[in-house]
């Protein structure tokens, strides 16, 4: 390998790290942004588990209070 060869090569190599580098500073950036979303989506899924238990538990107290068929057709003794 002769001098010009290699910083031919190491000026190839340098070029293939820095874009080595780029994705990896891509990659990063992605990571943490998913990993923010991921945060964001888990409390919007518990917000939407609390509200789903407190709809179905005004449901069921409503359901409670509506009379049986027999009693509002007058059947019931």
């Amino acid at each position: 390998m002769t001098l010009i060869d290699f910083f031919n090569y190491s000026g190839i190599m340098e070029a293939d790290l820095k874009s080595l580098q780029e994705k990896l500073t891509k990659l990063i950036t992605l990571c943490s942004t998913l990993r923010e979303e991921n945060i964001r989506l888990r409390s919007d899924l518990s917000q939407s588990k609390d509200n789903m238990l407190q709809a179905s538990n005004r449901l069921e107290t409503l359901l409670e209070s509506l009379p049986d068929d027999a009693e509002s057709m007058g059947l019931k003794s």
